[in-house]
């Protein structure tokens, strides 16, 4: 069932490889699919495999023209980990949000010592835009698994959305490994509470 007229949405969630950012945009699209709403998605991988920059943009709303956000577009950014928070600050709307996961990543330059990991992400994000911290790796790692990040931060995200209405435990369920369905059900409960 269509919803009524609902002013399209913008969501970009970023992230590196490996930590569930694909998953987590799939997620979000077929439960908003199953609740109604016209839903488009992108994603690009980059060098996703090797620790590489993975994003994907999600729109959705009564009706949906294009799955890409552009810049200064998106309503709310979800960054799984803080440089990459940083990475695409530009493409955050001037009344838009950013949720991020206070987690550092040092990518290949960083580790050969070819570039530095960028000192006052934290404090440059604070004072640009309307940003929200979240220990989701250490909550993650506290309920056994920190690959269960990305649920955290998933939870965090629906809570910011206020969309509650949609069973997000039975569309994570079907796109979930069921021996990992509970720990992740856990994570999303942790991050929707943070």
């Amino acid at each position: 069932m269509m919803k009524t007229t609902i002013e399209t949405r913008s969501i970009l969630i970023v992230g590196v490889g490996g930590q569930g950012t694909i998953l987590t945009s799939k997620i979000l699209s077929t439960g908003l699919l199953a609740g109604g709403y016209d839903v488009k998605m992108s994603e690009v991988h980059g060098m996703a495999q090797r620790g590489g920059a993975v994003s994907t943009q999600v729109r959705f709303g009564s009706r949906v023209a294009s799955p890409i956000i552009g810049r200064g577009m998106a309503d709310v950014i979800v960054a799984f980990e803080k440089m990459e928070a940083m990475r695409w600050f530009e493409y955050l709307s001037k009344d838009g949000r950013l949720i991020v996961n206070d987690f550092m990543i040092r990518s290949a330059p960083i580790l050969s010592g070819k570039m530095d990991y960028p000192e006052g992400i934290n404090t440059f994000l604070t004072e640009k835009a309307d940003t929200k911290f979240i220990d989701a790796s250490g909550i993650a790692t506290q309920l056994g698994n920190i690959k269960a990040a990305n649920m955290v931060m998933f939870g965090a995200l629906i809570k910011e959305l206020g969309i509650d209405e949609i069973n997000w435990e039975e569309h994570m369920e079907s796109l979930i490994k069921p021996r990992f369905a509970a720990l992740n059900k856990k994570a999303f409960k942790r991050g929707f509470e943070a």
